[in-house]
């Protein structure tokens, strides 16, 4: 008889709040408030950012990432730390946030992570599919191919996986055609192996916030103007003088293409707002979808309200507190 520990004790030491939402929804100071009322438990806790733009040191304020006087005393990890020229990827950030979830739990801090990407929590917690290499020749023949011809192939060759795409979607159809193509296996069955998935590791505490839609599109609005008189337009230009590639991460982030064509005076500076408002709007309404259809049903989600000023975080995480 084995007298080791059993995965689901070991499971219970190991907590791990999650904060998801789209952008806008008070997320972080959400966590900050987590954290600053374990900390009146006698609990320490740190919080981890999940948010694929405030990884980059160059978008902190396009990211919205928290300031000095935002942090509430509280550790943040994981903010900053990739420069623009270096993509990072869901499996590079997994596997940064495993290391310092790992190293809250050595010190017996409660790891709070916060973000709305939901591919980086997706990866985190089920793991990725090991897919071999992509041969250099057939990426190179599917990727040049039309994309209506390219789905029109995988209809074919992974049906399945075409009829969960847009017709549009260039880049996933690609994908799923040269992963069927070159390992003779569908995406689909790939991402059934998935292997280094951190949920049955640890006690998951999570919580998807689902404000109003009409107070959120406002505030999306409301922050995005913010951000253009702090410091916005400035940290686009430093990022066009670097000469980036357009298709780096950072270039593609909410705001950067509108600020680059105020800057090339191809638009005015109220018209550069308005269309950076709306296109954060449309991303809050993507992760929307996506906090709905993807993430698990047992989470439960905050959806009444328009702020989270009623969210009762003891009894919500109330998991994590002393009894």
């Amino acid at each position: 008889m084995s007298t080791g520990t059993s995965p689901q004790s070991t499971a219970k030491a190991r907590p791990l709040a999650v904060i998801a939402g789209p952008t806008a929804s008070g997320k972080s100071a959400l966590a900050v408030a987590l954290a600053q009322a374990l900390a009146e438990d006698d609990t320490r806790a740190v919080v981890i950012n999940a948010d694929s733009a405030q990884v980059y040191a160059d978008l902190a304020v396009l990211s919205a990432r928290p300031v000095e006087d935002e942090l509430g005393g509280i550790e943040h990890r994981l903010y900053g730390e990739w420069d623009a020229a270096n993509p990072c990827s869901a499996a590079e950030w997994a596997a940064r946030a495993k290391e310092e979830i790992a190293d809250c739990h050595e010190q017996g801090a409660v790891p709070i992570l916060v973000g709305g990407t939901g591919l980086y929590l997706r990866v985190l917690l089920e793991g990725i599919a090991p897919i071999p290499e992509i041969e250099l020749e057939i990426r190179e023949v599917v990727r040049a191919m039309p994309t209506e011809r390219a789905y029109t192939a995988l209809q074919i060759e992974d049906p399945q996986r075409a009829a969960m795409l847009e017709p549009g979607d260039s880049q996933r159809i690609a994908r799923a055609l040269e992963v069927k193509r070159s390992t003779g296996v569908t995406l689909g069955d790939w991402q059934l192996a998935k292997t280094g998935g951190l949920a049955e590791e640890v006690t998951l505490h999570p919580l998807v916030l689902m404000p109003e839609r009409t107070w959120l599109y406002k505030r999306c609005g409301e922050r995005f103007a913010a951000m253009v008189e702090n410091g916005a337009i400035a940290e686009v230009e430093a990022l066009l003088e670097r000469g980036l590639s357009p298709d780096l991460p950072v270039m593609r982030a909410i705001g950067v293409s509108e600020i680059a064509a105020f800057l090339r005076d191809e638009t005015d500076r109220e018209s550069m707002i308005a269309a950076g408002a709306q296109a954060t709007r449309r991303y809050a309404k993507r992760q929307f979808t996506w906090l709905r259809n993807q993430a698990p049903e047992n989470w439960p989600r905050f959806e009444t309200g328009s702020s989270n000023e009623s969210i009762d975080i003891r009894s919500i995480f109330a998991g994590l507190f002393r009894e």
